[in-house]
Formats: structure tokens, C-alpha cells, sequence
């Protein structure tokens, strides 16, 4: 099935996808840096475009897609943001309704954070979707269960043209793992540590973890340890000179990026990008899902 990847990123929900067999045929994005990235891991058009400023989509059916899949921007939803839905960048949510309405791909994926099943946005989307003559599936996904060493909840809307609500549930919850998987399952003792510091939302949560745990939810931060840390009661060990912060490409290996994924660009830009991303075995769980309901 060719594949059309809206708000792509850096490519891990299209990298998921294409290891399950789809055919990428084009992404887009409105952050050149990550276009950039994005162009130098994948042979497919990768198109520069502010989603939100295009009234013809048109364009994008000359590549004939039976999926258009995409993250529109989270933070508007997200408990890393404000949570306010009026400051503009929920509307790419309803941007993406539109253009599933007007291309009418047989098959359309959408991801992003858990929140989003409380706001009126998704309300306004899923009408947009139903009118359009899609039958849903959701669900959220627990990337720990799903093949990822991170706990990281999100939400994937699956939509099928002339498909009964729920169609793909079954398949979505037939193969997630009963077991988490830990950093230690995924990469063993690579990262030569076996204690790690991530930065706290505020520091009345640990910042301590494990390699024998999954990791929290990779963010689009990553700070050193601050001066006369105090240990948290929920931290794994007190702060030696063995428990250091993850490195920038650490962190793309907890999103499931593989080693030879290349990564260029400035280290705050990075971050961002990996901790945007979606974990790419997290897409390849979804995608397997769509090709083995298809293969029915």
C-alpha cells in the first residue's frame, strides 16, 4: 500500500510503517530541519509545506495513496504543553480531517497524545471523518507493550472507508505484550550503565530510573543532573559519578530509531525532534495490525 506521511517529523511513524512493508511514497512538514533529517534516511519526496495554509490538497493525489497517515502537533493537548486548544496548532488536527475528507485514501492513521480523547477538537475531527464515510477504530497504545523500552501512552485513530466503528480493535489488542519491555530487554548492557537521570517535570517526581524498568516517556528535554541534586524517595539509587543523562542518540535507541539512523542538526534542535517523534516499532506495531486485518 503507498503511503502519504503528514507532519512526518524525522520519520519514525513512516520508518515503522516501510519495515512493515508500506511504500512511503511522500512526507511533509513544516520544520526544515527535520525535512532535512527526514531527506537523508529516506529516497521519497519529502516536501517542505505549512499544512495549515493549504485550501487544495489536491496535489496530494497525484501520488495515489491508500493511506494517508500523520502526528498533527500534540502540544496544544499535551500535558508537556498549556492545554489550551484555542492557540492555534490544534486546528492542524482539523486540517488533517480535511484532507482525509477531500483525498479519500482507503485507509487514513492518526497518533497523538492520550489527552487528546478529552478535547473538542477530536469531537470536531471524528464528525469530519464519519461524514466522509470512515468506520473508526482507536485506542491507546502503551508503547511498552507494543515491542518499545518506554512507557509511553498514545492515542491512534485507524479510519476505513465503508468500515463498521471498531473494526480493527481486536487487532490493535491481540499481540500487546503482557510484559513491559525494559531498556535491559531492548539494548542489554549497550548503554554501559546500568542508572541514568532524566529531568523531572518538577522535583516532587523521581529522576532516577533503571535500565531493568521501561523508560519514561522520552520528552523533547534533556538537561544534566543540577548542582546538589536532592534524591527523590521514588529514585532508584542516589547520584554517583555512574548515573549520568542519556545521550542525544540514546535516546533515538528508546525511540526504537536504529543505530544507523543518521542525525544531524543542533543538540536542542535534536532533542526536540527525537522526543516528537513516534517510536518507530510503535508504528510498525500499528502498520502490522492494518496488513493483517487486509490479509483477512
Amino acid at each position: 500500500m503507498k503511503v502519504i506521511d503528514l507532519f512526518s517529523g524525522i520519520g519514525g511513524l513512516s520508518l515503522g510503517f516501510q519495515n512493515a512493508g508500506f511504500e512511503i511514497v511522500a512526507a511533509i512538514d513544516n520544520w526544515q530541519a527535520a525535512m532535512d533529517i527526514y531527506q537523508a534516511n529516506f529516497n521519497h519526496d519529502a516536501l517542505l509545506m505549512d499544512l495549515s495554509q493549504i485550501s487544495d490538497y489536491h496535489q496530494f493525489k497525484d501520488y495515489h495513496p491508500d493511506v494517508i497517515m500523520g502526528g498533527p502537533p500534540c502540544q496544544d493537548f499535551s500535558s508537556a504543553g498549556k492545554r489550551d486548544e484555542s492557540l492555534g496548532r490544534a486546528d492542524l488536527t482539523l486540517s488533517f480531517a480535511n484532507i482525509i475528507a477531500q483525498i479519500k485514501p482507503t485507509w487514513f492513521v492518526m497518533e497523538n497524545v492520550e489527552r487528546i480523547t478529552k478535547s473538542i477538537t477530536l469531537q470536531k475531527a471524528l464528525k469530519i471523518f464519519k461524514g466522509a464515510g470512515y468506520g473508526l477504530s482507536y485506542q491507546i497504545l502503551d508503547a511498552s507493550r507494543c515491542g518499545v523500552p518506554q512507557l509511553r501512552k498514545r492515542f491512534f485513530l485507524v479510519g476505513l472507508l465503508l468500515a463498521q466503528d471498531g473494526f480493527l480493535d481486536y487487532y490493535l489488542n491481540q499481540y500487546l505484550t503482557e510484559k513491559q519491555m525494559t531498556i535491559f530487554d531492548y539494548l542489554g548492557h549497550e548503554l554501559g550503565i546500568e542508572y541514568y537521570y532524566r529531568h523531572p517535570w518538577s522535583y516532587k517526581r523521581r529522576a532516577i530510573f533503571s535500565i531493568y524498568e521501561p523508560s519514561p516517556t522520552i520528552r523533547g528535554v534533556n538537561r544534566p543532573i543540577p548542582k546538589g541534586y536532592k534524591k527523590h524517595p521514588g529514585d532508584a539509587v542516589d547520584i554517583t559519578e555512574n548515573v549520568r543523562p542519556l545521550t542525544t542518540i540514546e535516546r533515538s535507541y528508546l525511540q526504537t530509531f536504529p543505530k544507523g539512523f543518521k542525525l544531524n542538526g543542533t543538540k536542542s534542535q535534536l532533542e526536540q525532534m527525537i522526543g516528537n517523534a513516534v517510536p518507530v516499532k510503535l508504528g510498525e506495531y500499528v502498520a502490522n495490525k492494518i496488513k493483517a486485518f487486509d490479509d483477512n
